[in-house]
């Protein structure tokens, strides 16, 4: 295990390089020496920053070892969860009320909701949230709901909406089923070798899309409580017509080929159509998790209690009994009586980030809550198979999911990081830990995509057709290798001695040929080129790459440029869809953070930057130990789906201050690497800038 350094890559102390627990011991007691250029009174203000952010993380655990903060995403949440007890006969008025309050409370004086903190209004979310308060009584006169059905309508009404919001409405009537794309439940009769079957998707797609085909199917429509006319541009024409793309396009033959699927469904045999059914039921009953939910996130579990309920499932059926009081569970009460939904919810991952923050922030390796939160991430490892063994049948489980419960779908980047988190504990039965991170290892080496880099769920989920179907105008909906998951596996590898492994160089080959020009990375999962960077940084460095190294330059100058006036680093959504406003927005602690990160991984301790970027953090620390952010800097689909991980704010600063003044976790090589080569010995292969050629025809192919 190579021995800690000082943040210049020094050895600490003469540590034994094979002795984690002395390593790990020595960098917990001694700070960092000062850098050159920081002032005494700097580093007492991050020490104390340091150690109110410790106080209040530590108190914040639960009992059971985990931690989870709140992870905030839009009104639409709300909305639908609202429509989905009305459709079931289920609403009531308390709930309803606490939804309202939530709901109002996210409008903005010209009517409209946004889908993320100062965002610009958003068509579907403002006329989901518009509907939700029509259910709780609002009426279309009160000057907050006129203002909206007028930005509404002047924005092109119901009929401009995305097809989800469109098939909400559906089924009360309030837009026919005729006008929306379809979707045949025979589409899970296809093998995954098929273009467009259902493992061509993301996971969290696959477990909407299923159910959706049911629906879809049978075309249900429960009586409308209210008519919504006043959110069509023309009442007496709320179905316009739009033109064909042309044939020769891709959206073009897609459209064509809808046409045809509404054909079909008027001819489908009625024996095949009721197989694909009861087939999607099978397939969505199997999938379903121990707490009654499916894949741990609120939209699939959504439509498939919808679709079960169809198919004949009474409310009191023991799997939509589970799967109803899964559903409650994603629901936050707020002190002011208010009721915000959850997508999901975060616990592996903010209990192996908050893991990672305090033990790089100097507390003992064996120290309580870090022991508490290893067996509670040991416990929550995932030992059987999933949707993932369709591409890689044969590879032996052993993952992590993002949720409390979400067996079928463990995920690369959660893996990877528990490893990471695991690997600063001082355990008191090492052997759980080191077999716990071997199958975590080995799973993660396996799931790799042929192009040498690493997607979120699923290996070689490239194919760009699905994407281009017009039931898919709602996010992304694939799972293609990104920059940061890819960033996180290396240094997992790197760490675990696996630098020099043909697979770990195939992966730093990828991410430095995905470097933009200007010097950052995409950042797919987190927002956005500034989180780019705060993950491959850390990953090349701690890899071995020097922080000499071209890229690593050109990142550091990038970071540089982007930095705000006073001191912090801020990326807004926009820049999903602007390329301008790549590293431009307002300050935010996380953000912040990422940036210094990937600095100090790069050997710029004593440079203004960091200095800076310290200096911000400390001055916005509130004096219980928190940050304040109320923009969203996580990704569920870039630019269509923004998170504001509320842990975010406190986790990463900490990370960071911790680092600063510990130095870095691990030495270049990773902590099992071996000790640093004498002149004679021969080092490993320096990467090239190009994916080899063979990793660079796979991902052709696929995306063909």
């Amino acid at each position: 295990m190579t021995a800690m350094t000082d943040g210049g890559g020094a050895v600490a102390g003469g540590a034994d390089p094979h002795d984690a627990r002395t390593a790990a011991r020595a960098r917990a007691r001694r700070p960092a020496p000062a850098a050159p250029g920081a002032g005494a009174d700097l580093r007492g203000a991050v020490q104390e920053a340091t150690a109110r952010a410790v106080r209040d993380l530590l108190a914040r655990q639960d009992p059971a070892g985990w931690w989870k903060g709140d992870l905030q995403t839009n009104v639409t949440m709300d909305a639908e969860d609202l429509l989905l007890r009305q459709f079931l006969g289920i609403r009531d008025e308390a709930t309803t009320a606490a939804a309202a309050l939530f709901i109002r409370g996210e409008q903005r004086e010209d009517g409209t909701w946004a889908t993320f903190h100062g965002g610009p209004p958003e068509l579907s979310a403002t006329i989901e949230a518009y509907v939700a308060l029509r259910l709780a009584g609002d009426p279309p006169d009160a000057p907050h709901m006129a203002r909206s059905s007028a930005w509404i309508r002047a924005h092109g009404g119901i009929a401009g909406a995305r097809v989800f919001t469109r098939i909400w409405l559906a089924l009360f009537g309030w837009w026919s089923w005729d006008h929306l794309p379809e979707l045949p439940p025979e589409l899970v009769f296809l093998p995954p070798w098929v273009p467009l079957n259902i493992y061509d998707f993301g996971c969290w797609a696959r477990q909407t899309i299923v159910p959706l085909t049911v629906v879809s199917a049978l075309r249900p429509v429960r009586p409308a409580p209210f008519a919504l006319d006043e959110l069509h541009t023309d009442a007496r024409t709320p179905f316009p017509d739009k033109p064909l793309a042309s044939a020769t396009s891709w959206d073009g033959a897609f459209q064509r080929m809808d046409r045809l699927l509404h054909l079909y469904r008027r001819v489908a045999p009625r024996r095949l159509r009721e197989a694909a059914m009861a087939t999607a039921a099978r397939w969505i009953i199997e999938r379903q998790e121990n707490d009654g939910c499916w894949g741990g996130i609120q939209p699939p579990a959504v439509y498939s209690v919808i679709a079960l309920h169809l198919l004949g499932y009474a409310l009191d059926h023991p799997v939509m009994r589970a799967g109803l009081t899964s559903l409650d569970r994603f629901a936050v009460w707020r002190e002011d009586g208010a009721r915000m939904i959850e997508a999901c919810q975060s616990p592996v991952w903010d209990t192996c980030l908050a893991a990672i923050a305090l033990a790089d922030a100097g507390l003992e390796p064996d120290h309580p809550a870090l022991v508490a939160a290893a067996d509670w991430m040991l416990g929550e490892e995932i030992r059987k198979s999933g949707d993932w063994a369709v591409r890689r049948p044969g590879l032996e489980p052993g993952g992590w999911a993002f949720e409390f419960h979400n067996d079928n779908y463990p995920d690369i980047d959660d893996t990877a990081e528990v490893v990471l988190a695991l690997r600063r504990v001082r355990h008191p039965e090492p052997a759980r830990i080191e077999a716990a991170i071997a199958r975590g290892v080995s799973w993660n080496l396996g799931m790799q995509s042929r192009n040498g880099a690493w997607g979120a769920f699923d290996a070689d989920n490239t194919s760009t057709l699905p994407n281009r179907l017009p039931f898919c105008d709602f996010g992304e909906v694939i799972d293609p290798p990104s920059a940061d998951v890819t960033a996180h596996v290396v240094e997992m590898l790197a760490v675990e001695g696996r630098a020099a492994d043909p697979r770990t160089r195939r992966g730093i080959d990828w991410l430095l040929a995905e470097q933009e020009p200007d010097g950052c990375w995409f950042g797919r999962w987190g927002t956005n080129y500034v989180y780019g960077v705060g993950s491959v940084l850390p990953a090349l460095t701690t890899a071995g790459i020097a922080p000499s190294h071209p890229a690593i330059r050109r990142a550091v100058r990038w970071l540089e440029s982007v930095q705000n006036e006073d001191g912090g680093w801020g990326e807004d959504q926009r820049s999903y869809r602007d390329r301008a406003w790549a590293g431009k927005g307002a300050s935010t602690p996380s953000q912040t953070a990422w940036a210094l990160m990937a600095l100090l991984s790069a050997g710029e301790r004593d440079g203004e930057a960091v200095e800076r970027g310290l200096a911000h953090l400390v001055d916005t620390q509130r004096a219980d130990g928190t940050w304040d952010e109320p923009y969203f800097t996580g990704t569920g689909f870039p630019w269509d789906f923004s998170i504001n991980y509320h842990l975010y704010r406190q986790v990463f600063p900490l990370t960071a201050l911790g680092r600063y003044l510990y130095g870095e976790p691990f030495g270049p090589g990773g902590r099992r690497g071996a000790p640093a080569p004498s002149a004679s010995a021969t080092p490993p292969p320096a990467p090239s800038a190009t994916p080899p050629p063979s990793a660079t025809a796979g991902a052709t192919e696929e995306a063909g």
